[in-house]
């Protein structure tokens, strides 16, 4: 089998609530919050891996993970083989070059007191990528055409573009390295939905004309299914169930993957009554025991309140961490 373009390998990423001498001194010690728990996706090159789950699930900490914004706790990021915690200087510049990231809020990503052309120059210049102020010029040009803007858009400032506009703005600036990956971090979630539609196209045009790989983050199912080709499903930093896209959405396992789906439309089901999602997320500072999904679980029983389940191949295509699908009972 070809080596996957990006590996996440066992990714933790734990982070203390206190460093204070009040805490050093409690019985006990600093607690920690495993926002990323012995995570483990590999994305093949030119393939769209979409990560779904709810609010503070760990997905954005996966997402800074995967670009190196942030050192993992344990584990590995490996990304054309080469981990990015023991790369050089040398090699993590050139590998930086090729990971590329599109932020979720277009308002606040960029520096309001910039214009576009210095904006979407700033990873040009850092990474030394042109010979001349003429060449910078011509390749901002073609960067803002290339995602539907004008070449004269790179004199105006932020706060004179839509929300739309300045994701495109966003996604010209990821671009401008020629990127081999790109870490999309809810790039539609601020926008209007007839908006959402036109970025998640472009994306997707962009993706065939380039050969791009992406990590597509997002809480919309519907965007998921529009997006991916694989999808893994976070709940409380962990992955419980990844599947191929539609075996997922047609075939989902896990209970929770089961209560996520109950909320997308479906115009073949009108008038439906849908399951509410019942519970909230437990508290990350003091997770329940066993099965973190297990107090939202129709179909928990003792085992799962003991013991953890881990993520095995359910001889179908599907990863699933459940009990009850391991068992049968479900």
């Amino acid at each position: 089998m070809t080596a996957p373009l990006i590996d996440l390998a066992g990714l933790s990423r734990h982070f203390a609530l206190s460093s204070g001498l009040n805490t050093r001194f409690r019985k006990g010690g600093a607690k920690v919050v495993r926002a990323v728990d012995s995570v483990d996706i590999e994305i093949a090159r030119g393939e769209t891996f979409g990560l779904v789950g709810e609010s503070g699930c760990g997905k954005s900490t996966v997402a800074r993970l995967a670009v190196g914004l942030m050192r993992p706790t344990e584990g590995a990021v490996r990304f054309d083989r080469v981990d990015l915690a023991s790369a050089g200087r040398r090699d993590l510049a050139a590998l930086r070059r090729r990971i590329q990231m599109v932020f979720q809020d277009p308002y606040s990503s960029m520096n309001a007191r910039w214009r576009i052309r210095e904006i979407i120059a700033e990873p040009l210049r850092t990474l030394n990528l042109c010979s001349s102020p003429a060449e910078m010029d011509r390749r901002i040009d073609e960067l803002l055409t290339l995602v539907g803007l004008s070449p004269a858009d790179k004199r105006k400032y932020p706060h004179e573009f839509s929300g739309g506009q300045r994701q495109r703005i966003s996604i010209a600036r990821a671009l401008s390295t020629n990127p081999e990956f790109l870490v999309c971090d809810e790039p539609t979630s601020a926008l209007d939905v007839s908006v959402q539609s036109q970025i998640l196209n472009l994306m997707k045009d962009l993706q065939a004309e380039f050969d791009l790989t992406f990590l597509f983050i997002s809480h919309n199912l519907a965007v998921i299914s529009h997006m991916a080709d694989r999808v893994g499903v976070m709940y409380l930093g962990r992955i419980v169930e990844q599947a191929p896209a539609q075996r997922l959405f047609s075939a989902p396992r896990h209970p929770y993957t089961k209560l996520l789906l109950e909320t997308v439309p479906d115009l073949n089901r009108i008038g439906y009554t849908r399951k509410p999602m019942s519970g909230e997320v437990p508290n990350p500072i003091n997770p329940p025991s066993g099965c973190p999904f297990h107090p939202r679980c129709a179909f928990a029983n003792d085992r799962c309140k003991q013991e953890r389940p881990s993520i095995r191949a359910d001889g179908q295509g599907t990863l699933v961490a459940c009990h009850g699908v391991q068992e049968g009972r479900i």
